[in-house]
């Protein structure tokens, strides 16, 4: 190899770590030879210079407000000049993404404001916790993940596995440690779930996560627990008075995906229970059957045919009865149940009473 060669090749290098040299996480040897190469490289050093300050966004003295996806950008660069080793799943990618945003906001608060009341809302209640409260709450669901994965449970052992038992075991325990000892708990757990996703087997080997109620898939239960994450931090930032945004596009398309694949048996659900009227005709698995056409507009939307009158119907575009338009986030809302679904702001084509069955169907997927 000619010297020009071998000095292309060398600055190829060094500017491959500059990412992982930004957040200090090169070697001792790396971050010399780093250091070295930037006192002879011009532009090797203004890129430097550049992430270095997009990383003082990430240090725990500064404030989330400039931008809270600057975590998920500045992360997105350096593992794209060098991969890291075990690689975040991208259905666990929303997890570790939302989990890591409510840390940052939770990093800015003041210790009076741990004892804010927030009022967390679904479609069939509400409970009001504090500060605190919620996050012990998030906590607890979280551990039925953790178990799955093989770790601890967070409310240990002979635990209860119902959403509400856990959180009112989870606020009393808040309540005696206080919250320097819960945020550190939740962060850990946090952190613990996503390296064990990462490792858990492909392919779906991994056990499905049993919320009780439900189940999940591992994919989808990180998904769904991204999604709750997001609406408590939500909760969290109306109630202090801070502002905080939606996830990431592709983020937010796993999440609104989850909402869509689970509106069949939601549908379902509410007609065992009384609350939806019978379809005029039962369709078997495999079967075709009668879709509504589900178009989410907005960052992270799509399109879904939502089946009818069973949730194995075979669907298709020529068994649609109605089409139903909502933008990303109100769909989102709904979902978390957080709009009212004869007040939310839709377009409506078609069989009128099978986009009313849809439209509460997505608001039942709202829980404590």
């Amino acid at each position: 190899m000619s010297g020009a060669d071998g000095g292309r090749a060398a600055h190829a290098l060094f500017r491959s770590l500059l990412g992982a040299w930004a957040l200090d996480a090169c070697s001792g040897q790396e971050a010399g030879a780093v250091e070295a190469h930037l006192n002879d490289c011009g532009s090797c050093a203004e890129e430097a210079v550049r992430l270095r300050g997009a990383v003082r966004f990430l240090s725990p003295e500064e404030p989330l407000d400039p931008d809270p996806l600057l975590r998920t950008e500045v992360l997105r660069e350096c593992l794209d000049r060098r991969p890291a080793g075990v690689a975040v799943p991208p259905w666990a990618a929303p997890y570790d993404a939302e989990t890591a945003r409510l840390d940052a906001l939770l990093r800015d608060l003041g210790d009076a404001e741990w004892e804010t009341p927030v009022t967390l809302s679904w479609s069939s209640g509400a409970r009001r916790l504090t500060l605190c409260g919620v996050l012990a709450h998030l906590g607890s669901v979280d551990g039925l993940v953790s178990t799955a994965l093989g770790l601890p449970d967070p409310l240990g052992p002979g635990a209860p596995r119902t959403r509400a038992e856990r959180t009112d075991l989870a606020e009393e325990r808040c309540r005696a440690h206080g919250p320097p000892f819960v945020r550190e708990k939740w962060r850990s757990q946090t952190r613990g779930i996503v390296r064990a996703a990462a490792l858990a087997p492909a392919g779906g080997g991994a056990p499905p996560v049993d919320f009780a109620e439900f189940a999940l898939p591992l994919p989808d239960a990180l998904r769904y627990r991204a999604f709750e994450c997001w609406v408590h931090a939500q909760d969290v930032a109306e109630a202090v008075d801070y502002p905080y945004g939606p996830p990431a596009a592709d983020h937010l398309n796993q999440l609104i995906d989850l909402a869509a694949r689970m509106l069949p048996e939601s549908l379902a659900l509410r007609r065992r229970a009384g609350r939806a009227a019978l379809p005029g005709r039962l369709t078997e698995a495999g079967r075709p059957g009668r879709a509504v056409r589900l178009e989410i507009g907005g960052d992270g939307g799509g399109t879904w045919l939502v089946p009818l009158d069973s949730p194995g119907a075979a669907v298709s575009g020529e068994s649609s009865v109605a089409r139903l338009a909502l933008d990303g986030l109100e769909f989102c809302r709904l979902a978390a149940g957080h709009a009212d679904p004869g007040r939310v702001a839709a377009g409506v084509e078609g069989d009128a009473a099978a986009v009313h069955e849809v439209l509460h169907a997505t608001a039942a997927l709202s829980r404590l």
